[in-house]
């Protein structure tokens, strides 16, 4: 008898409002995805709730739903889950922080990623700021592009916040600096960083060229160490997570799933969608579990840029969604579970907790009356809890 296997595909912040530019529909009902719409004519098709009430409604706690682990018994942070995945570890006292490279401009958060940065320009800023912050306790790593880590010592039972840039685009600062906690450490960390880049050679290079420059550092995230069961023990399988974002790698590094790289992965609109999908088709031969994470539809969310967002949508499909599916299809020893973890609607640029479109498709799945993949298809349905669904794809 064959061996079942599991193929996840997360399209990060896919799901949206109705879109007065595409005559009130959503660019799931618009974008051409024959693959996913033929999974949802033949397979399940649920509202998933991935964030549960009283929850932000960030990647952090939806992935970490969609991943199976139940965000109200494991969810310590944003920040600890990336710091997961660049090796960084914690001692009791220690709570660590995202530290996104932004722009701010005459108070106002012009850019949460400062242009999209590349690692390698990152990799000069953090390095000046970590030699030159002279902040007791204080310890900047190196992330991805714009993603990066502070750990500060005592802080452990005193967390303190800022709210996440990208829901401030183009809003004044001021009602969103860190509250609570070491909210005072926090507002000199970002301080000292402004003050640190407004003459650095790097910001002045990015200037000549067009680009934005990095302004500071913003702190928000905060967070312990999580301590998760593995995947294995969870679900009694070995696998794998494709991803060019360091919170996936984080949650994939906590559940001992594989982080495997991919040349070309960015995170971003130009991400290597048939790159992605060839690891993953590579994972399964060894393994019974792959998930291959997105980026793309959130950042177009978050940009609102709506051509780039469908654009996406249909990569997708085409290079990652159908090739997956025409494996499953002849080999009939794969499921396979696609869904967004989070809606990153356009007109708001920012996440919502609303459920939801889940599809679980394959051997031994059946029919359900929903038939299409959209958020209109869900309305009204009864909703299933986020941090269920692998049981669903795994255990029936």
């Amino acid at each position: 008898m064959t061996k079942t296997k599991y193929a996840v595909i997360i399209i990060d912040g896919a799901a949206d409002h109705p879109c007065p530019e595409i005559d009130g529909k959503t660019p799931l009902e618009v974008a051409q995805t024959p693959a996913l719409k033929e999974m949802a004519h033949d397979g399940t098709v649920l509202s998933a709730r991935t964030v549960p009430d009283g929850f932000s409604p960030g990647s952090d706690v939806a992935n970490l739903s969609v991943f199976g682990y139940d965000p109200k018994k494991y969810y310590t942070g944003r920040a600890p889950l990336e710091a997961a995945s660049i090796g960084i570890t914690l001692d009791n006292s220690e709570a660590v922080y995202r530290a996104n490279t932004v722009t701010i401009t005459d108070g106002i958060m012009k850019d949460y990623a400062g242009g999209h940065i590349s690692t390698e320009e990152a990799e000069k800023i953090i390095s000046f700021l970590d030699k030159n912050l002279e902040i007791d306790g204080v310890k900047l790593h190196l992330g991805t592009q714009y993603r990066h880590a502070c750990v500060i010592k005592n802080a452990a039972e005193h967390i303190g916040n800022a709210t996440p840039p990208h829901d401030i685009l183009d809003q004044p600062i001021d009602k969103y600096m860190p509250k609570g906690g070491v909210a005072l450490k926090i507002m000199e960390i970002m301080e000292k960083t402004n003050s640190l880049l407004r003459d650095f050679s790097t910001n002045k290079i990015r200037l000549a060229n067009g680009k934005l420059p990095i302004t500071q550092l913003w702190l928000w995230g905060g967070g312990i160490m999580p301590q998760l069961p593995s995947f294995n023990e969870k679900y009694g399988i070995e696998g794998g997570l494709i991803s060019a974002v360091d919170l996936l790698k984080g949650i994939a590094t906590l559940a001992k799933l594989e982080v495997i790289e991919v040349e070309g992965a960015t995170g971003f609109y130009d991400t290597n969608y048939q790159g992605k999908c060839k690891a993953a088709l590579k994972c399964l031969e060894t393994n019974d579990f792959v998930a291959i994470h997105i980026e793309a539809p959130d950042e177009a969310g978050h940009n609102a840029n709506l051509n780039e967002k469908i654009k996406a949508l249909e990569n997708i499909d085409r290079f990652i969604t159908a090739p997956i599916l025409e494996k499953a299809k002849k080999d009939n020893d794969l499921r396979i579970m696609i869904m967004p973890d989070h809606p990153t609607p356009i007109e708001l640029r920012t996440h919502t907790s609303t459920p939801v479109p889940a599809c679980i498709w394959g051997k031994g799945i059946k029919t359900n009356e929903i038939n299409v993949f959209s958020e209109n298809a869900i309305k009204g349905e009864r909703e299933t809890i986020g941090h269920t669904l692998l049981d669903l794809l795994i255990k029936t």
